[in-house]
């Protein structure tokens, strides 16, 4: 493996709680593990005093990796231009041997260049631009704008010049890879890989050990995460406690899953931990027999979603409960490495839950084999399938 300089940009602010931010990170830090230095570029922290984002993430500072803030200023418009040109500015520079991006908009623009006048470009898409855009006001509701047919077509374009020209392709799933080549046609130099998890917990425990069965969930509280067919299965399995790991209080998802817990009657027997710091969220997980990852059936969750969780989960090594879909499918076997169920499907969450909760050594058997899995879905081994990527770039 030859020591590449590396360029990744994300246009968010920097640390941030949601899991494109943990993604970000842990990748970045394991390709500088890997002997790669790596630069990010990231919006400036929305918190002040600004925080550390080695700190918040839990995982030691490398001189190998640096994150670079850039200034922001003006509006949404004027930002994102300022971060577009010093992305552009930085990549056309003569310090960089790869630029390595899931922002679609500075990878269109870098595919517009003659490959002898930029560094090779590695785009990592999480799913099709124009099917995501349409889909987010019937996943997020109202919060949502709906797209306009004119930006849905700006972004189609993008995605085939992208897929087009970029000198190497990273998907999260294959069949997100497949959907591209039916979509833009076949290309070479196409890469399949998944997120990852970390083996060990650093964090603190914020829960006790139960003295019952406890199944959890971690993550966000949107509609379409299924948060709302696991408390209504949760309802229908009385011998068997819950808790969410999330929720942030600055979102309506939080007051509508805890209205629908309290409608349930369920708040004897679940806890809503709120946001955790990033490190301790393997550590209340930690404390339950059950994972649940109960996604509903969208275009997102079947084809495109590579879910954080569920790596975290296989790591726990406890018994996994997840929605039959494509995309999962990719990653465990029903009754090997976990139990699957029909998506949307409560009546059958709720039946997988009450069997897994009344067997100990099927749940047992099923925890040991997620996490001997667990091992290929590292943040260290993301980072040896990227080097392919990137082997393949500066090859090609």
């Amino acid at each position: 493996m030859t020591p590449l300089r590396l360029l990744s940009f994300a246009d968010t602010r920097f640390p941030i709680e949601r899991a494109n931010g943990v993604q970000t990170m842990a990748t970045c830090r394991a390709l500088a593990a890997r002997g790669h230095q790596v630069t990010l570029l990231v919006r400036p922290d929305s918190v002040e005093p600004a925080r550390d984002p080695f700190q918040f993430y839990g995982v030691p500072a490398t001189p190998a990796l640096v994150i670079e803030t850039v200034p922001a200023s003006g509006g949404t418009t004027g930002r994102r231009v300022q971060m577009l040109w010093t992305a552009l500015r930085r990549a056309l520079g003569t310090d960089v041997d790869v630029i390595y991006t899931r922002d679609l908009g500075l990878a269109a623009l870098l595919a517009r260049l003659p490959a002898t006048r930029r560094p090779r470009l590695v785009y990592e898409s999480h799913g099709i631009a124009p099917i995501v855009s349409a889909s987010m006001p019937l996943l997020l509701g109202a919060s949502a704008p709906v797209p306009s047919q004119r930006k849905i077509a700006r972004l189609d374009r993008r995605e085939a010049l992208v897929w087009k020209h970029a000198d190497a392709y990273v998907t999260i799933t294959r069949t997100l890879a497949d959907d591209l080549a039916v979509r833009y046609g076949v290309r070479d130099r196409v890469f399949v890989v998944p997120d990852g998890a970390n083996l060990e917990t650093s964090g603190a425990a914020s829960l006790p050990r139960a003295s019952r069965v406890r199944a959890a969930y971690a993550g966000h509280l949107y509609p379409w995460k299924g948060v709302d067919v696991f408390l209504q299965a949760l309802a229908a399995t009385p011998h068997v406690d819950g808790v969410i790991v999330g929720g942030h209080p600055g979102e309506t998802d939080l007051a509508r899953v805890t209205a629908l817990a309290q409608s349930l009657g369920l708040n004897a027997r679940l806890t809503i931990t709120g946001l955790l710091p990033p490190p301790d969220v393997a550590a209340a997980l930690g404390t339950a027999d059950i994972f649940v990852l109960p996604n509903t059936a969208t275009a997102i969750s079947e084809r495109y979603t590579s879910p954080l969780k569920l790596f975290e989960y296989l790591a726990q090594g406890g018994a996994i409960i997840a929605s039959n879909l494509p995309a999962i499918r990719e990653i465990v076997t029903h009754d090997v490495t976990a139990w699957l169920v029909p998506p949307g499907d409560a009546t059958a969450l709720a039946a997988a839950l009450s069997t897994l909760a009344s067997d100990p050594s099927r749940r047992r058997r099923l925890g040991q084999a997620a996490r001997a899995l667990s091992a290929e879905y590292t943040w260290d081994r993301r980072a040896e399938r990227l080097d392919e990527a990137f082997t393949s770039a500066v090859s090609a």
